[in-house]
């Protein structure tokens, strides 16, 4: 249990190292939680900052979810006793969750950080890339049917926890539980753009989302 909670609180660390607010402060102190949306995460890069600086957010963020669920989960650490055999397989899920609440909150930057959803691809991709195929088919089918790219986020969250119940993903217990934990995580995160869809004033991907509508 040590061991899991020490790899869980450096992953939360990891987590906390927020991609647009690292290399805006790289760029001469750029704050994109005061531009555009407010968020500090890629999208909000994007239209603030640019591709360039967009790619090295999505670089960092998507890394660091890689590394807390890929490489520190199964790390040997010197000096910290190995997990008890029915733990050991919730480790890089621990890890997964921890990275996604620090980018979430990051402790580095007055616990103000973006909405999770590339943590949340790094760590897909550190559990079990295959998980990914069936977040990146929803989430690109919502965004053709209804246009919100915030609800097909929360979809692709959704699907995490569907796919590993129902495609027989291993080990099953702690992805179902990992992806309900994050589905929780990334709807909380997008609450606002909920409220925004149903005052009617959320902004649509225009482009595919006409897309779904000439295809109707």
């Amino acid at each position: 249990m040590n061991s899991l909670l020490a790899k869980a609180a450096v992953s939360y660390l990891l987590g906390s190292v927020v991609g647009s607010l690292l290399i805006g402060r790289l760029r001469g102190g750029v704050d994109i939680r005061r531009l555009g949306s407010g968020n500090a995460g890629g999208t909000n890069a994007l239209r603030t900052q640019g591709k360039g600086f967009a790619f090295w957010v999505m670089v960092i963020d998507v890394g660091k979810g890689w590394m807390a669920a890929g490489l520190i989960g199964s790390l040997a650490v010197p000096g910290l006793e190995a997990p008890a055999p029915q733990w050991r397989v919730w480790l890089p899920c621990a890890c997964g969750i921890a990275a996604i609440v620090g980018h979430v909150y990051p402790i580095w930057y007055g616990f103000r950080g973006g909405k999770g959803v590339a943590t949340l691809v790094g760590v897909v991709i550190g559990l079990d890339a295959w998980l990914l195929v069936p977040m990146l088919l929803t989430w690109f089918a919502a965004v053709v049917v209804v246009g919100f790219v915030g609800l097909a986020s929360m979809a692709a969250a959704v699907s995490i926890p569907l796919y590993a119940l129902l495609g027989g993903a291993e080990p099953r217990a702690p992805l179902v539980a990992f992806g309900v934990a994050a589905a929780l995580i990334i709807i909380f995160t997008h609450r606002s753009n909920v409220e925004r869809m149903f005052a009617g004033t959320e902004p649509r991907a225009r482009r595919l989302w006409l897309l779904g509508r000439r295809r109707a």
